[in-house]
Formats: structure tokens, C-alpha cells, sequence
């Protein structure tokens, strides 16, 4: 009898339950049972979006459409598709679908900051151009624009239009060592910005960095309900355990009332359409139904001046495209999930209080506009809160709730991925860090006493927990 349940389990999770095997004899049925189960629910796991996951782990990993989503719905999926990865022109043009680029910029589409729906990096070569890393703006202290280059600095332009700036980054370096005495290094950039077009800043500016994040698993994140988000928050932390994450209550166009933030590295957006409606704005100078303006400043005449593409240069019909392809784009399935030293990584992972900020799982609420992304059982490794990540990553910038210190938890899903897609590994929001102990390594505040614990961790440890994070 028990052999044949052992066979029955074998058979059918096969490699989950394998490696434990040779536990059955020594512990018996009820802990064999209780093991192969834990094993099955890692391989369940692996499923990091529900039914929407996607297996494949090439170069086009991200690039996906939702494994659930149905063919009569990929036509839209793919025109979206077309409008985010092939360039915007200058207007007028013969290319009236797609002109309107500018007057000022900072790049000409969507995919050349999300290269192949992706992560961004900073600059590599001095001479370099920022692409994908941004520079928001603000006055130093308060969260209004800067009079002059508004919130967002744009390096870019149109023929005829001056770009407002040149920024350059430079880095300083930091030594430190594991508590077995391996040596690491830190750095950290540092912000210079040159030729300013159009006049020195009247006022003291504080500016903060940005590189793209990945695309993939977006509209799995708006269908989080609210009051799941809610639960996550403890923004006194009353639980005595040191992490007091906040909810980032955002502007939401055409609404009087403030709402939950979810997207961006502060959380400042609430929904997808409002977050690539704000890209195409202030990355690309497009004016649309949300944001009808140019990001011209009343300083910057010969911006103003300049022709438009229509009015709005991306209609609603291309938005919503756009938005409807952002929301549908898969996270990869995790690999090597009943690895041993995955699950090793995994259960370090937790005993170092990391998920206590990246939640492991959440499920999603009823989605009536996309319903193949509601009801969903995700592995997103994010809480979508604020938490305070200390001195060493402060952009001393605030951002409606959030302080010059607080940072949006990054879902982990597709990390171990960067590098196959986008053949870097800079993590952070600023992309100081070069690989995924560096980044760790960075944290502070909230998750002090985390990364103390990754310190404190043996090389086989650290090892292990690497090898989990890269298996996501």
C-alpha cells in the first residue's frame, strides 16, 4: 500500500518529488507525503503568473503575449506590439499614424528604452547618451517642477528645438566584506549635467535617476485589488517586525480624489494607461487624451513654436493598443525550481526577511476589462508599498507620499532573465548596482537587518541564494 501511494506521487510529479526519494524509507508514508507535497508546491510556484505564465527563456523571453490570453484577442496584442517597438518622426511627415515625435526628448520609441520589453541600464561609454536612464526634476524640497525644464530632463530634441541639457554620470566606489572576509565593491553614481540650453537653474534642483524597469507582468500588478494592498501596508509598523510599508496615494487623471500608486520606481502612477500615457509624454514629447500638452516649459519658445503631430499625436485608438499589449505581456515561468540549491536559495531568501517586502504570493481580483489576468494565483515577489531603503539609496526626492528615502518594492519576476534579454545585469532603480548581491548589498533602512543576514551568510549561502534569484 504505501509503495503504491509513493509510486502513485512519483508518477505524478515526477522530477518535483524525486529528489525525496530516498527520505521515504527513513521517514515513512506521512513524511514522504509531507515532503513530496512541499516539493509539488515549489514546482507549482514556478508558475510565477498564474495561467498567464509563459515557458520560454530565449532573448525574446518578455516579448510574450499572456500564455491564457485567446487568439481572437491577439491581433490587438501585436498591433500593440508594432506602435511600441517601431520609431515615432518629427511632424509633419508622411508617417501621420506615427509623427509628433518631440519638439524635446529623450527617445524616439518605446522599445528603445524597454530593448526587447526589458530593463534599461545606465550609460557604459563616457560619450554615451542617456536612453534608457531618465533624470526627473523637481525644485530642491518641495515637488514643484523646475520653472524652466519642468520635472523630467530631456537630452534630446527635434532639428531646430536646443535639448535641454547633457547629463553625464561618474561614479564613486565603496569597499566592504562579508562576515567570512570576502571583499566587495559598491558604487554609486554621481550626476553632472552640462550645457544647459536654455540658462543655469534659477533654483537649487534635486534630481533623481531612472532606468526602465521590465515590462512583463503589468496588468497582473493592477489587478491586485486594493484592499490586498491595504493588508500589505503597516505604515506604523505595529507589528514590531521593522518593515512599515506604506501605500504611495497618486493623482489619477480625471479624478479629484487621490488613489492607490502602483507602477514606477516610487509608485507614482496608478494604472498602466496612465503610466505609458506619461512615457509617451515625457519621454517622447507625444501629446495624448490624458496628457494633451507638450512637456515644453512657457520658457522654451522655440519649443512651443514647433509644428504638432495632431491633436492628440497619439490617439486613443493607438493608446489603447499600447495599453492593451503593456497589460498582457508574460512573466517566464521560474526554472530549476526543485533544483536543491534553488530551494536552498529559496528558503535563505526567507529566513533573511527578504519577503517580507517581496511578497511571494498574491492572488489577483476579478477583472472585468482583462479578465484573462483576474483570479490569478501570482509569484510576483513585490508588495507594490513604499518602504524606507535607508541613506546609501536616498534620492532625497519626494513624490506625492513618497519621501526622499522610500522606494516602491520591484516585482523579482524575470530578474534572473536581464541578462539573456538585455545582455546586462544592473539592478536597482538607478542601475548602480552590477549584479544581484551588489543590489542587495545597497539595502538599507527597512531591510538593514536583512541585508546583514545575506552578511552574515557562508559563500555556499550566498551562492544559493543567488542561484534562487536567477532562477526567477
Amino acid at each position: 500500500m504505501i509503495h503504491s501511494i509513493a509510486k502513485f506521487i512519483l508518477t505524478k510529479y515526477n522530477t518535483a518529488a524525486r529528489p525525496y526519494v530516498g527520505l521515504f524509507v527513513v521517514l515513512g508514508l506521512t513524511s514522504f507525503v509531507f515532503i513530496a507535497a512541499a516539493a509539488v508546491d515549489h514546482k507549482n510556484r514556478s508558475l510565477l503568473a498564474g495561467q498567464t505564465t509563459v515557458t520560454q527563456t530565449n532573448r525574446n523571453a518578455f516579448s510574450l503575449p499572456s500564455a491564457n490570453l485567446p487568439i481572437s484577442k491577439r491581433d490587438q496584442f501585436f498591433i500593440g506590439n508594432a506602435f511600441f517597438t517601431k520609431p515615432w518622426v518629427s511632424a509633419p511627415a508622411s508617417t501621420t499614424a506615427r509623427d509628433g515625435l518631440g519638439p524635446i526628448f529623450i527617445t524616439n520609441a518605446c522599445q528603445s528604452c524597454h530593448v526587447k520589453d526589458g530593463r534599461g541600464r545606465p550609460p557604459i561609454a563616457d560619450d554615451e547618451d542617456f536612453r534608457a536612464l531618465l533624470v526627473r526634476l523637481s525644485v530642491a524640497d518641495t515637488q514643484r517642477p523646475d520653472p524652466v525644464y519642468g520635472d523630467q530632463l530631456q537630452n534630446r530634441s527635434i532639428e531646430g528645438v536646443l535639448a535641454e541639457a547633457d547629463p553625464r554620470l561618474e561614479y564613486e566606489y565603496f569597499e566592504g566584506e562579508f562576515a567570512d572576509g570576502t571583499a566587495y565593491q559598491l558604487r554609486k553614481p554621481i550626476l553632472r549635467i552640462d550645457n544647459w540650453a536654455y540658462g543655469e537653474p534659477e533654483q537649487e534642483l534635486a534630481t533623481s535617476l531612472r532606468v526602465a524597469p521590465a515590462m512583463i507582468g503589468l496588468g497582473l500588478l493592477e489587478a491586485i485589488d486594493e484592499q490586498t494592498l491595504l493588508g500589505f501596508a503597516d505604515p506604523q509598523d505595529e507589528d514590531n517586525d521593522g518593515i512599515s510599508g506604506k501605500i504611495n496615494l497618486v493623482a489619477e487623471i480625471d479624478n479629484s480624489e487621490k488613489v492607490i500608486g502602483r507602477f514606477g520606481w516610487k509608485a507614482e502612477q496608478p494604472t498602466v494607461k496612465q503610466q505609458v500615457a506619461a512615457a509617451f509624454n515625457g519621454d517622447m514629447g507625444l501629446t495624448t487624451s490624458l496628457f494633451p500638452e507638450q512637456p515644453c516649459t512657457p520658457k522654451q519658445q522655440n519649443c512651443l513654436n514647433r509644428p504638432h503631430g495632431g491633436e492628440p499625436e497619439v490617439p486613443d485608438n493607438i493608446l489603447d493598443t499600447v495599453v492593451f499589449y503593456s497589460h498582457h505581456l508574460a512573466v517566464p515561468a521560474q526554472r530549476n525550481a526543485d533544483k536543491h540549491e534553488v530551494i536552498r536559495g529559496a528558503e535563505l531568501f526567507n529566513q533573511a526577511g527578504c519577503s517580507g517586502c517581496h511578497k511571494t504570493d498574491i492572488q489577483t481580483g476579478a477583472s472585468a476589462e482583462f479578465p484573462e489576468l483576474g483570479n490569478q494565483l501570482i509569484h510576483p515577489y513585490t508588495d507594490l508599498l513604499l518602504h524606507d531603503m535607508g541613506e546609501g539609496l536616498a534620492d532625497n526626492r519626494q513624490s506625492f507620499e513618497a519621501t526622499g528615502q522610500e522606494w516602491r518594492t520591484p516585482p523579482l519576476w524575470g530578474i534572473g532573465l536581464v541578462e539573456t534579454v538585455n545582455d546586462h545585469t544592473f539592478f536597482l532603480h538607478d542601475g548602480r548596482a552590477r549584479n544581484l548581491m551588489e543590489a542587495i548589498l545597497w539595502h538599507g533602512g527597512e531591510a538593514e537587518v536583512s541585508k546583514s543576514n545575506v552578511l552574515k551568510m557562508s559563500l555556499q549561502e550566498r551562492q544559493n541564494l543567488i542561484e534562487f534569484l536567477q532562477s526567477l
